[in-house]
């Protein structure tokens, strides 16, 4: 970064712009502040804060991320400087206008889930692979391995949860789980951002919990499927 900002000056000076010594300074420091914003923990947090994010609320993540570049709270790595672009901001920031009010509609969350099943995945991988330059491939890689499993992971656990909330039929659990869903997402990127190392503790019990989420959840799923097979056959039987 420090070789990248005295280049830029030298451009500067042949283009007969001179800055004084403070200025050169000042943002030379912030250049660096941003650099170390960026060190290894703080880009492995950002790629699984991405990739799991993704298949909970892919739009509101890259609509966050890409409003915290804009804004400059967040120094985005060069391949996720697109979604800074207002293009990108605006059509993200739509989605997540829509997907918001859909995932709090009993049955057309569980649709909208399995509509975005084949969306979400490549998402979190390109999302974790972006995070690391062309001069880190094998990080890349890595990253994106990591946040395809994160997001499918996510993904699964958040559909399994639903369908669960679905087989009742008043609306307030659907709200309650779909609030909480914005609120971890937020969360995420938050720690992910400011606390790295704390969100991989974080990462790891949400994972741990998850798994143990969908233990239990397949298990009553399995047991709702089964009464509903035996009342039709004994419907059946009585006609």
């Amino acid at each position: 970064m420090d070789a990248l900002w005295l280049q830029c000056v030298q451009w500067l000076h042949r283009l007969g712009l001179h800055l004084d010594a403070d200025t050169a300074q000042s943002v030379a420091e912030g250049a660096a502040r941003a650099t170390q914003q960026l060190d290894m923990p703080s880009l492995l947090a950002l790629a699984a804060a991405l990739g799991w994010a993704s298949g909970v609320r892919l739009y509101a993540v890259v609509f966050l991320v890409g409003a915290m570049g804009a804004l400059g709270w967040l120094p985005l790595p060069a391949g996720l400087a697109v979604l800074q672009h207002p293009a990108v901001l605006l059509a993200s920031g739509f989605m997540l206008c829509v997907e918001f009010f859909a995932d709090k509609l009993p049955w057309l969350d569980s649709l909208w889930d399995g509509l975005h099943a084949f969306i979400r995945v490549p998402a979190g991988v390109a999302l974790a692979a972006g995070v690391f330059s062309a001069d880190h491939a094998s990080m890349a890689v890595v990253a994106g391995l990591l946040g395809g499993t994160l997001s499918a992971t996510a993904l699964a656990t958040k559909m399994t949860a639903r369908a669960a909330a679905n087989t009742s039929p008043e609306p307030f659990s659907n709200w309650g789980l779909s609030l909480l869903e914005d609120g971890l997402v937020l969360g995420a990127v938050w720690l992910a951002t400011q606390h790295p190392l704390l969100f991989g503790v974080a990462l790891v019990l949400t994972l741990a919990l998850s798994v143990l989420l969908l233990i239990v959840l397949f298990k009553f799923l399995r047991a709702v499927l089964r009464r509903v097979a035996s009342v039709f056959s004994a419907s059946a039987k009585v006609v």
